[in-house]
């Protein structure tokens, strides 16, 4: 059976990093009596994958687990045993069971969904400046590789954008293929307004994340939990 878990990650746990958070769920598993697949071979392993990696220091009220079990009680009784267990700061707040053929959903993931907002007041009329910096054809900036730099226009990562009273909310391409970190564009930001990037001056939280659903002219976004049922 094939499960898509998803949670939330607040508090003080958004100061642990994704290696650490496999290691949690691992325990939490046990500690709820999970009965979870494992891998064979000479040191099995629970069969589980992440959909996208939150960066360090960033709180989040989408993210995903996607694992195998032999069996399960109900969504309900999943729940809440699960968050039995768990640490402030992390809660489940679904458990769906996806269809056999269903990919994982760090294979699939396409867009995430963030709030932000400045953590103090960085200078009058900002959103102003952010609106006009978002109606521009291009944004090329300088992207990091594992090798070296390069030049890349991320205006087309940048699927939705839509200022707020205290923020802005924007919809960024995430995954293998195409991949935006709001940090990046926060430095795009800075730069064309003719500042210094001071990072974590603006508050991150994800809010959820996607993968596309249909083909031609009803291709569209669709929730990660969207994808499953909850089990009665």
């Amino acid at each position: 059976m094939k499960i898509r878990i998803k949670f939330k990650k607040t508090g003080i746990m958004k100061f642990i990093g994704h290696l650490d958070v496999m290691r949690y769920f691992q325990k939490v598993n046990r500690r709820a009596g999970v009965d979870i697949v494992f891998s064979g071979g000479f040191s099995p392993h629970q069969v589980m994958s992440f959909a996208a990696p939150l960066g360090l220091g960033l709180t989040s009220q989408g993210e995903y687990l996607d694992m195998e079990v032999n069996s399960c009680e109900s969504s309900e009784s999943m729940i809440r045993k699960m968050n039995d267990v768990m640490a402030d700061g992390m809660e489940i707040l679904s458990f769906r069971l996806l269809p056999d053929q269903a990919k994982p959903a760090m294979s699939v993931v396409a867009a995430a969904d963030y709030f932000l907002k400045p953590r103090e007041n960085i200078w009058d009329n900002w959103q102003k400046d952010m609106e006009t910096f978002f109606q521009q054809e291009n944004i090329r900036v300088l992207k990091k590789t594992k090798k070296n730099e390069k030049e890349i226009d991320i205006r087309p990562l940048i699927y939705n954008w839509q200022m707020e009273e205290n923020g802005v909310r924007l919809i960024l391409a995430a995954g293998s293929m195409d991949n935006l970190k709001p940090e990046l564009l926060l430095e795009a930001f800075f730069r064309y307004t003719g500042r210094d990037y001071i990072p974590h001056c603006f508050f991150i939280h994800r809010l959820e994340l996607y993968a596309w659903s249909g083909d031609g002219e009803d291709r569209k976004l669709k929730a990660l939990e969207d994808f499953g049922e909850d089990i009665l």
